[in-house]
């Protein structure tokens, strides 16, 4: 794991826009990333029916999540909003 990229426990579930939403340091900046319900619900096989279930699979999938937001905040892979997506 990259050290100079750290992961902190927030999450929010956002539902109107059907992702959940943490956020990482890179180097003294705040990073914010969203990971889409959609994602959750592949990778997981269950399907995200509310924000406990929402909060209980990110969790679940935690290192995998940040492993893939590692590499697209590595690779410069930010949306329109700034963000890195996770979809």
């Amino acid at each position: 794991m990259n050290q100079s990229i750290l992961f902190s426990d927030d999450l929010t579930v956002d539902l109107d826009n059907q992702c959940v939403r943490f956020s990482a340091q890179q180097m003294g900046s705040l990073i914010n990333c969203l990971v889409l319900f959609s994602w959750l619900e592949e990778e997981s096989g269950e399907p995200v029916c509310s924000q406990e279930k929402a909060c209980e699979i990110f969790n679940h999938l935690r290192f995998d999540i940040e492993d893939t937001a590692e590499a697209l905040i590595e690779d410069e892979e930010f949306n329109a909003s700034g963000e890195i997506e996770i979809s």
